[in-house]
Formats: C-alpha cells, structure tokens, sequence
C-alpha cells in the first residue's frame, strides 16, 4: 500500500468550533446576532496574518465596543476540544505510517489549539493559513503545499467538513474526503480512499459530533 500524506482541516474536522457556541455565549447573545455585530473582515485578515490578536481584538465589533480581552482568550484555549474518536484515529494514521499535516484556515491561535491540545504528537502545522498567508479554497493554497512538501499531487488526500475547501483541492487534483458524521465513518471513508487503517475499534468511538461548518 502506497503511503499517502493525509492533510487534515482542523476546526470542525479534528477540533472544536468555538464560534458557533462557545463564542457566543462569552457575550451573552445568539450565534445570529454576533454574525450581525462582528466585524465583517477581520477574522478573515487575522487568518490571512494580516493582523495581530491584538489588532483583531479592538476591532472584534463592528461599533468598536471594548470586552475583556484577557477573559477570552482564556476562554477560547479552554473552548477547544478533539472531537470524539479523533484521538485514536489519528493513533491509526501515525501507525500506519502515513505523515498528517494541518492544512487550515486560522490564525496565530493554532498556538493556543497546541498548547492545549499537543497535536504536534500526531500532525505538523506547516501550512496554516497565517503562516502562509493563503486560505482555502484559494487553488495556491494547495499548490503551497504541494510545492513545501516536494510532492505530486496524486501522494496527498485532503481530509475537511466544508464542502467548499474540498470542490477547489479536487480541482487542483487532489484526493478529498469529507469529514461528516462520527470519527468511525471517517475511518472507513479513509480506508475507501487506499488509506488502509485495519477494522476500527467500535467500543472507543462515540456515535456523534457537532454538525459541519457551512
């Protein structure tokens, strides 16, 4: 079997969405309303590494307003979570010889997903959006990994929960898998894709997760 290189998504795919909960509640109101109030592009420049945590925290709101930025920070490191199953899946992945990289849109808080998480044991964070200075779906951002890793195309498969992200790493030629439902429907969609793990172990996977992102 040959080996693959399995990039993986990590919000929503290996780790907690805090936006949709987490974030909401600090500030007392609806997911839809802090859709409303938020700033319209500044997550998207802290992704990009335009902006500092600090810059984006003073501009979280779109009327300015100040909010203890201390409290939430704390907040979103002790916010994230692996997702159910994730951590003997990736065991599976690392043992079966296949190297995994972090192919995600997010900012300079990857640092606070590592500090509490420690997924360095099974994956790289190379090619995070903020290093890189490139989101998905944007077609450089795969052909930035292909060209730091030295490798065709037809050597990786993208593992990600947005639909979006998978349609433009396909169009470049990459292999894709949608991450939905239970980490043991990942393990067999995995194994679908020629990344062959071995019968899961049903009694260490729980049945459900958070629904998808977009």
């Amino acid at each position: 079997m040959a080996t693959k290189i399995v990039l993986f998504d990590v919000m929503g795919t290996l780790v907690s969405e805090p936006f949709l909960e987490s974030i909401p509640a600090f500030f007392g109101m609806s997911l839809e309303q802090l859709l409303l109030d938020k700033h319209p592009h500044g997550w998207v420049d802290f992704e990009h590494g335009k902006i500092s945590e600090a810059e984006y925290l003073q501009n979280f709101f779109r009327d300015g307003r100040t909010f203890d930025h201390r409290a939430f920070t704390t907040m979103i490191r002790e916010s994230y979570q692996l997702l159910p199953g994730v951590e003997v899946l990736l065991d599976a992945v690392k043992k079966a010889g296949h190297p995994m990289y972090a192919l995600s849109n997010y900012p300079e808080w990857w640092r606070l997903i590592e500090e509490k998480l420690q997924l360095s044991r099974w994956i790289e964070w190379d090619f995070v959006s903020c290093k890189m200075g490139l989101r998905k779906p944007n077609p450089e951002a795969y052909r930035y990994v292909l060209r730091n890793l030295g490798i065709l195309v037809s050597q990786c498969a993208l593992v990600d929960d947005r639909s979006v992200n998978l349609k433009a790493a396909a169009e470049v030629g990459m292999q894709v898998i949608l991450r939905e439902e239970s980490a043991a429907r990942l393990w067999h969609d995995l194994a679908a894709a020629g990344i062959d793990l071995g019968p899961p172990p049903p009694d260490r996977f729980r049945s459900h997760r958070p629904p998808p992102r977009g």
